[in-house]
């Protein structure tokens, strides 16, 4: 069954799938902040509240086999590459059950089985790791696609502009998708970048950019679902920016003084999730009680999730050279 208006190869099926991760990702970042809160975490975590519809859009538009790499607000990307939520949440508590058994946490939370390349704590840190991970794709003869998602703050990085170089003159399987969410840290972005405009910058390197609204999750899986088509057809990278806004701090700790609260209210009516609940139930995808449905699951699925990480055992001492390779 598909609804008029939406994509043709997106069935309802999926549709609502979408939606359910979408859900998902909200409700494991706000009980991260509580466990953070109630110092249940070490460190900080850097969360993807309001920015939801890139990560699931993006990753509804590959294959399983195809990769992605990550930033430092890494939980939404890993969940909607199909990360298990128990064992993520357990990584971020620092249990020997976590994704990598306890010693990436939250900044550098991987999951290679899956093709998430994982976190990363430096600014722009996996754009070379992404363009990589193209090259091998293309020298081993797959047609294996690598989405690079990176924030604002990460357009200037000098591995940014070497990378789209490279990528451009070996027409590599590479799609960068820098999340505009208005801040790095705290930041603007539009006081810190001449140019933002993505077919402008894209030009440069000679492939194609597009301006995505970050906040629609089905203009973002169109916009990458066309970006990757060329990629597979050997025509290269493409850059696309999505406008998105994170509602929360930068980190779980940051109250978000340098911005206005009313800001903040002003992004809220753009919700993507709100959005997207519109969407589904005007084409009769879904109605208030299967949505209630959906919420009941998720919220059932993530506490499971903190009852498995709270009772996994912590990290053996002996194993701490496990692993370690330089």
């Amino acid at each position: 069954m598909v609804a008029a208006g939406l994509p043709p190869e997106l069935s309802s099926a999926q549709l609502v799938a979408m939606l359910r991760r979408m859900l998902l990702i909200r409700r494991f970042e706000e009980r991260a902040v509580a466990l953070y809160q109630a110092a249940e975490m070490r460190g900080t975590t850097h969360v993807y509240v309001g920015m939801e519809a890139v990560a699931v859009g993006a990753c509804t538009a590959i294959r399983p086999t195809d990769a992605i790499t990550s930033t430092h607000r890494g939980h939404g990307h890993c969940l909607a590459k199909g990360g298990e939520p128990r064992l993520m949440m357990a990584e971020l508590l620092g249990r020997a059950a976590g994704l990598c058994k306890g010693r990436g946490g939250s900044l550098h939370i991987a999951d290679i089985d899956r093709g998430m390349l994982g976190a990363n704590g430096i600014v722009g840190g996996g754009i070379g790791l992404a363009t990589g991970a193209a090259l091998a794709a293309r020298m081993t003869g797959k047609d294996d696609v690598c989405l690079c998602f990176f924030g604002d703050g990460a357009l200037n990085q000098g591995i940014l502009h070497e990378a789209s170089n490279l990528a451009a003159v070996w027409s590599l399987p590479v799609v960068y998708i820098c999340e505009n969410n208005q801040y790095a840290m705290s930041a603007r972005a539009d006081k810190s970048a001449a140019v933002i405009d993505a077919p402008t910058r894209a030009a440069a390197y000679g492939f194609p950019g597009w301006n995505v609204d970050g906040m629609d999750v089905i203009a973002v899986y169109s916009a990458v679902a066309n970006a990757v088509a060329r990629a597979r057809r050997g025509e290269g990278a493409a850059l696309l920016v999505c406008t998105t806004y994170r509602y929360l701090g930068h980190h779980a700790g940051d109250p978000s003084n340098y911005r206005d609260k009313l800001e903040v209210e002003r992004w809220r009516p753009l919700d993507p999730i709100t959005q997207f609940k519109r969407v589904l139930t005007s084409h009769h995808i879904v109605d208030e009680t299967q949505i209630a449905t959906l919420q009941a699951e998720v919220e059932r699925e993530i506490e499971a999730a903190v009852e498995f990480a709270k009772a996994s055992p912590k990290p053996n001492a002996a194993a701490l050279m496990e692993d370690v390779y330089a």
